[in-house]
């Protein structure tokens, strides 16, 4: 037997559209980053980028658990001295929420070459409107 290893000639990629609208955060992110990477397929290979395109709609609306809102942080650092910038989860989705999902499904991606690769293909926007409209996404349900 020989074991099955997908080049980049074989695989066919698809677009998927999903409404993030009251989904829990970590489990949206979870799912689509299986999608991206192609692991929801027979042929999945680890060290090729199998997977498919995703645009997610309605960011604004991702639901979050417990005390999360204040006491989830995002940090940055601008390299100088005293350069730390703290920002709550709540500040993040009153002004970039397209972020906060990118953030999440960027931590469940490998962070390399390959990942880099993977990640260019996730599509977040707030609102319900795309620009994705010429590749015909399918709309997919998750189960959450």
């Amino acid at each position: 037997m020989n074991t099955f290893m997908a080049k980049a000639s074989d695989i066919e990629r698809k677009w998927y559209v999903i409404d993030a609208e009251g989904a829990p955060l970590g489990r949206l992110a979870t799912e689509v980053a299986n999608i991206l990477r192609g692991k929801n397929k027979a042929i999945y290979t680890p060290h090729v980028d199998c997977g498919d395109y995703v645009i997610i709609i309605n960011a604004e609306k991702v639901a979050v658990t417990g005390k999360k809102l204040d006491q989830k942080t995002y940090f940055h650092h601008s390299d100088y001295v005293g350069g730390v910038k703290m920002t709550t989860l709540r500040q993040m989705l009153e002004k970039h929420p397209e972020r906060v999902v990118e953030h999440a499904v960027r931590g469940m991606i490998p962070h390399g070459a390959l990942g880099d690769q993977v990640y260019k293909k996730l599509h977040v926007y707030v609102g319900p409107d795309h620009k994705q409209a010429a590749q015909k996404p399918e709309v997919l349900e998750l189960k959450y």
